[in-house]
Formats: C-alpha cells, structure tokens, sequence
C-alpha cells in the first residue's frame, strides 16, 4: 500500500513540474536579456568564430543602468578582433539603444555614435511580419561622417540545425542597412535566427557567410539531463528518475549529490525540451 501511495505522489510530482515548465514556456524571450547569458557561433569550417556576450556596465545614461551587448568577432589563429559594443537599457518596450563604440581593425582603428533618445534594438515582442528600424551617425577614419539606417524585419518562422542543439519555431530576422558617406552609398542584406527563450542561434553576413551556435549558457547540456540516453531531454527522463526516488542510482543522480530526490526531478524538468 504505501508503494502504491509512493508512486501516486511522485506521478503527481511529474505532472505538476511538467506542466509549470509548460506554461512557463507560453512566455517567449526570443532575445533573453539575463546579464551574463553568452552565445558563441562558429563557421562550419571552424575558421571563423562570433562571441555575443551581455554583461554589467558602469554607465548611467539619463538615469538608467546600462548594460553592454558585445559582439566579437574573430579569425581562429590570427590576432585581431572586430566587433561593437552596444551599451543598452532594458524596459517594457523591449532593448533600447543608446550607444554604440565600433572596432574597425587596425587601419580603421574605433568609431562611436550616440543616439538620443535611445533607439528600439529589439521589440519586447516579436512575431512574423513585424519590422522595426533606426540609425547612427559616426565618423570613420578615411570616410569622414557616415550614417547607417537598419531596417530588420521578421521574415519566416524556421526550424535550425546547429551544434548546439536544433531549435524550431526561429525567427529569422531579414536586417537592411545603407550606409551613407560623402563619397559613397552601400546597401547590405544580412539575417539572424532568433530561437525562443534561447535568442541568437544562426548568423548569416551580407557575404553568406554562415556562423551557427556551438555553446550557449541558455542551452543545456543534454548530457547531462537525458538520463534515458535517447538524445533528448523530456518527460521520460523525469519517469526514470522518479522511479528511482531515494536511491543512490548514479544514472539519475543527475545534480550527484548522493541521493535521488526532488532537486534531480526540478533540474530536469527546467531542461525539458519538448
């Protein structure tokens, strides 16, 4: 009787941390914004590599803490680095931009712009069909005053397959800039596929060159959580270590802290994948 009375407990166990999983997953994050979260995208060639980190800033503007959205890029082997630093605000409206500072490489050296009032960098919200735009003004080494206006706009909702993980139901971002100089007018094409509550997982430049997501903080380690072994994290690997409650089975031990109890069935169950 009072294993029967085990199992019901544990059944509704299960039910309850899968189905807080599921209602919490209705709340979309296609751009998390948790200081620390961290995406590295690489060339399938593993030549080339992009590091997107958002972390802590010191800055105050007009009140408001910033924090700063990097971007690195780099050739594996060589030792220069590109990339921008986008100091940003967080508020009901989604990412406001307020700053960026350009590495441009060794000829070019830094440029910066300053927009007030802050630009919209990313919706709160995100779905097909919605576009957003906004432009800076800096001066380049060689050019001399230049302005970049972006347009992006969500154009598909797609399935990727990268390193990482697969992700499905993406965003794929279509982003336009023109670049305007006294000399000269460019127009680029490029895209990024947002994933849900995970954010950049695929990058494609205005050369095609395409970097996908190899490591992210915001994906887990299936490793780790699929105790059945079958390659993804779900409600069977929460049956396996139920079934094992209270003992020290190392195989569903997943947090191996001696015993398998009730934090093993939350970690996996906050992994869930499906």
């Amino acid at each position: 009787m009072f294993v029967k009375k085990g199992c019901v407990v544990l059944a509704l166990v299960i039910l309850f941390l899968y189905s807080s999983v599921v209602a919490t997953a209705e709340t979309v994050e296609y751009y998390p914004t948790d200081l620390g979260n961290i995406w590295v995208l690489e060339t399938a060639d593993g030549t080339e590599r992009v590091t997107y980190t958002l972390e802590a800033s010191e800055e105050r503007i007009d009140g408001k803490e910033i924090a700063r959205f990097t971007r690195t890029a780099e050739t594996l082997g060589a030792d220069e680095t590109t990339g921008e630093v986008y100091f940003v605000h967080f508020d009901e409206e989604g990412v406001k931009l307020h700053k960026v500072v350009a590495e441009l490489g060794t000829f070019l050296g830094t440029a910066s712009a300053v927009l007030s009032p802050p630009g919209l960098f990313v919706p709160a919200s995100l779905a097909l069909g919605d576009s957003w735009e906004f432009m800076l003004e800096t001066e380049v080494i060689l050019s001399g005053a230049i302005s970049v206006s972006y347009v992006y706009e969500v154009v598909a909702v797609e399935d990727v397959v990268t390193p990482a993980a697969t992700f499905e139901n993406c965003l794929k971002i279509q982003i336009d800039s023109e670049t305007v100089s006294a000399s000269s007018i460019g127009r680029t094409t490029s895209y990024q596929w947002l994933a849900p509550n995970v954010g950049i997982v695929r990058v494609e430049t205005s050369q095609e060159i395409v970097f996908n997501l190899i490591s992210s903080n915001l994906v887990p380690d299936v490793s780790t959580y699929d105790v059945t072994g079958d390659g993804v994290i779900n409600r069977l690997d929460l049956v396996f270590v139920a079934a094992r409650f209270g003992d020290a089975d190392t195989d569903a031990d997943v947090n191996a802290d001696g015993v398998v109890n009730i934090l093993d069935l939350v970690l996996i169950a906050r992994n869930l994948s499906d």
